[in-house]
């Protein structure tokens, strides 16, 4: 049993006798139910909803809604930093050390309000993204069925569910044909469970109660109506939404910025207790020495780095949706560009989509128009999943200008992934019934004991020539479902899976869905992404050979869902690699096949549509659905694709890895200039005896320099970034920090020396000289640790470029301003300003040559 089933228990077991049993709706007849909650069995009008939903608020929990305004500036305040400069400027104040605390607060606020703004746009942005991809049902209002978001059902509301649903609030069943519903994530069971409608004891458990269907649960098979009891916060699920929203399993770029955070802020824990001791012990002002300790822990901490985060995929969120994605998941954007293995079905990606019934054949392999009628009629009468094979066959249908409207419905028994098949039972305008059954055709075969018209015994002979055919057809790439009939005396109950027996087999349906005109190119182009695609299929193993032989995928190793049963968990850690096609698997094994690449190292990325495809869209590292996608399966991805089609999934992964470009370049910036400038600031706080730095100087300086660091979202990436997959690399990182903090120390210390000893600088002088200098290069550093090219040889996006150019004329005007004494600036002698401005010129030729040193021994070192 599963923690929410447990918590359900314990809940329900704490309440007064009474109060349960009024709450135990399943316990309560359908029309005393119906009664309680002033329905009816032909829906609620829409005027009488809209009240209700007015008083029981949307169909949806608190987690949903998008964050206020408020929300987000207040969420500003709750980093430590922040809050304790403001708790530091308080004491200056107490201090009146009123200039100081004043500029420090004005410089808080500027930077907070820069956050603000920049993630308000963010949020604002992805809601209306997120928006497009709504889950609709079917609900009954005004006594018919329309389309609704689910968000606007209210109790009282019938709605029909089929096949693919997601179940949208806790409901009772009123109506149910083989209705088989997953609901592992409430009560923990593996496998979905029938429900039916009926009458079950007040004390019955989550999982013991068979006439209800749960919000978050989704329905496997078969079909329900069932009544909306309670809606939002007030379903099971709405109740323990806190105790569920865990956060997600961090991506691999998240963890690698955890890791990189942790290891700053240690050090800059370090650095500035080291700092404010020393200073403390030399006899420096205690005022101005905790500031300026404190504003070095500001300098040093990446604090717009969540910020420039949230820029970034926002920004990639935009540009993906303007060629087809939409984005459910912000964080898996990273990971779209760090994956290397694509697994998909073949219909709709590497296939045009379009099916066409090709033939419909007799036993004997003739036309048969008789084979089409039955076909039709299976088709035209079953209510599950809407499909294009039945689409194609009721085409074909009017085509042929075969009239139905003679036969009428009487029962049906939907497809599930067990049996693979579908039946309907209809009767003549005589009032003779038959069951059709259409699936696949060895799950038909096997069902049949008779073959032809006239019927004659299902011989070996029989199914030696059915099975040839098969392998004929499958080779030649057509999809092949079997087709038979049975005649049925007229019964009061419903008819059953075990109907499904004696069946005379009646023929074939042959399919076509030839490849797509440009899926060969695409493959290519993934590959030189370094992304391999897997094909993953339930169609039958000769079919898949097919269609990846002809779109150029080489089909080095072939796996069934037989051999995969088979075979242990450590022989497909060996095959999966090497394994090109997945062919008449299950979902479990769609699952197990993922889970086997991902333990051998590889970001896998699933492409699914379908009921079946939900576990492999959960496990995958991206989950990709389309906008036509079964409700479940659009539930469980990351991605939606308002096109099935591979050519924007590959755009979507260059905006993946642009996006991982853009956040990484911002670490880059951080570990080369501003974490060499601040260490340097510290150690020269020791031995000078002033500070090098006033803490508001250090402070407009982080505002000033985090201004175009802001524009890096939006900033042009170079080829190399999107033609690899992108992985979050540690050892990189930390040889990275080393060599280019170690560089810029290098030339801080020249600057001091400069100041100090060429040009005897008075301490306005020098503070005002080493401010210019350490915010110039940080400015201009950006721009060349941006790209692995020489930077010259790269074009930075428009806003960087213009913003950076911005804040330099800034900051070589701040020591001539008006102003400037507010901050401790004093105007600059030319030969010192020049000696700066020589010196940051220096600095950059530098780096330019470190950064192709450093690349070149990373690429040899790259195994």
């Amino acid at each position: 049993m599963s923690f929410l089933s447990s918590w359900a228990r314990r809940r329900q077991a704490a309440q007064p006798a009474a109060s349960r049993l009024a709450e135990a709706y399943w316990s309560l007849p359908a029309d005393a139910l119906l009664e309680a909650l002033a329905a009816e069995r032909h829906g609620l009008s829409a005027r009488e909803a809209a009240a209700r939903q007015l008083r029981h608020g949307a169909n949806s929990l608190q987690a949903m809604k998008q964050a206020s305004a408020l929300g987000l500036f207040l969420n500003q305040f709750r980093s430590p930093l922040v809050l304790i400069l403001i708790a530091a400027s308080l004491i200056s104040l107490l201090a009146t050390e009123w200039v100081d605390a004043g500029v420090v607060l004005a410089i808080v606020i500027g930077s907070t309000l820069l956050g603000f703004s920049q993630e308000y746009a963010a949020s604002h942005a992805i809601e209306q993204l997120r928006s497009k991809v709504i889950v609709h049902t079917t609900v009954w209002r005004d006594g018919r069925p329309q389309l609704l978001p689910a968000e606007r059902l209210v109790p009282g509301d019938l709605v029909q569910l089929s096949a693919g649903s997601l179940v949208p609030a806790d409901a009772v069943l009123l109506q149910a044909k083989d209705c088989f519903v997953n609901q592992a994530v409430l009560t923990g069971e593996t496998f979905p469970v029938e429900k039916m409608p009926g009458v079950f004891a007040a004390s019955a458990g989550l999982a013991e109660r068979s006439n209800c269907v749960f919000m978050g649960t989704s329905v496997s098979s078969g079909s329900a109506q069932v009544l909306i009891v309670r809606t939002g916060k007030a379903t099971v699920f709405g109740q323990i939404a806190g105790k569920l929203a865990l956060r997600p399993p961090l991506t691999e770029f998240e963890r690698g910025l955890q890791r990189f955070g942790d290891l700053l802020t240690r050090f800059m824990l370090v650095m500035v207790l080291a700092v404010l001791a020393i200073n403390l012990l030399l006899a420096k002002p205690a005022i101005a020495s905790l500031l300026f300790a404190l504003a070095l822990a500001v300098g040093l901490t990446p604090e717009l780095l969540p910020a420039i985060v949230s820029i970034t995929l926002s920004h990639g969120a935009k540009r993906m949706a303007s060629q087809g994605v939409i984005v459910r998941r912000l964080n898996s954007i990273e990971n779209l560009g760090s994956m290397d293995v694509l697994c998909t079905d073949k219909t709709g990606t590497l296939t045009a989509g379009v099916v066409a019934l090709d033939a419909a054949l007799d036993a004997a392999g003739q036309a048969s128009a008789t084979l089409l009628q039955l076909a039709a009629l299976n088709a035209k009468f079953q209510s599950g999943l809407v499909n294009p094979l039945d689409d194609a066959v009721l085409a074909a249908t009017r085509q042929a200008g075969l009239d139905l409207a003679a036969w009428r419905k009487i029962d049906e028994i939907p497809y599930d992934f067990v049996r693979k098949c579908l039946s309907v039972v209809v009767a003549d305008a005589g009032g003779a019934r038959q069951l059709i059954s259409k699936g696949a055709l060895d799950r038909i075969l096997d069902r049949c004991a008779s073959v032809g018209d006239p019927a004659t015994a299902l011989d070996a002979g029989w199914r030696e020539q059915i099975e040839a055919r098969f392998e004929a057809w499958s080779t030649q790439g057509y999809r092949v479902l079997g087709l038979a009939t049975r005649q049925l005396e007229p019964r009061p109950d419903s008819y059953t899976r075990a109907d499904e027996s004696g069946l005379c087999f009646a023929g074939f349906l042959l399919f076509m869905d030839p490849p797509k005109a440009d899926a060969r190119q695409i493959l290519v182009d993934l590959a030189q992404r370094g992304v391999a695609l897997k094909i993953i299929t339930g169609d039958n193993r000769k079919v898949a050979r097919h269609v990846a032989t002809a779109v150029g995928l080489p089909v080095e190793q072939l796996l069934t869902g037989e051999q995969l049963d088979e075979m242990g968990d450590e022989a497909l850690l060996h095959l999966a690699r090497q394994c090109t096609v997945f062919a008449e698997v299950d979902p479990n094994q769609k699952e197990r096949i993922i889970l086997a690449l991902q333990k051998t190292g590889h970001v896998v990325g699933y492409m699914g549509d379908g009921i079946n495809d939900a576990l492999a869209l959960h496990r995958a590292d991206v989950g990709i659905s389309v906008d036509t996608a079964v409700d479940v399966a659009k539930d469980a991805a990351d991605f939606v694709l308002l096109r099935k089609d591979l050519l924007i999934l590959r755009q979507g992964i260059d905006e993946g890895r642009i996006t991982f470009a853009n956040t990484l370049k911002y670490v880059l910036t951080t570990i080369s200039a501003n974490f060499g400038n601040m260490f340097s600031m510290a150690l020269a706080s020791v031995f000078l005896p002033f500070l090098p730095l006033l803490a508001s100087q250090i402070l407009l300086n982080n505002f000033l320099s985090d201004i175009p660091a802001t524009a890096i979202a939006g900033d042009r990436v170079d080829e190399e970034w999107v033609s690899q997959p992108q992985r979050w690399d540690t050892v990189f990182i930390r040889d990275y920090m080393v060599l280019f903090g170690l560089l810029s120390s290098v030339f801080d210390l020249l600057t001091f020396g400069a100041l100090l000893w060429l040009f005897q600088a008075t301490p306005e002088e020098f503070r005002t000289g080493w401010f210019l200098e350490s915010l110039l290069t940080e400015l201009v550093i950006a721009l060349v640790v941006r790209t692995r090219r020489p930077f010259y040889r790269s074009r930075p996006g428009n806003w960087l470029l213009a913003s950076t150019g911005l804040v330099i004329g800034v900051a070589l005007l701040l020591p001539y301003l008006p102003w400037s004494p507010v901050f401790g600036f004093v105007p600059l002698p030319v030969p010192l300003l020049l000696g700066v401005i020589g010196l940051t010129l220096a600095y950059v030729l530098a780096v330019e040559r470190a950064k192709k040193s450093f690349y070149a021994r990373a690429k040899r070192q790259r195994p």
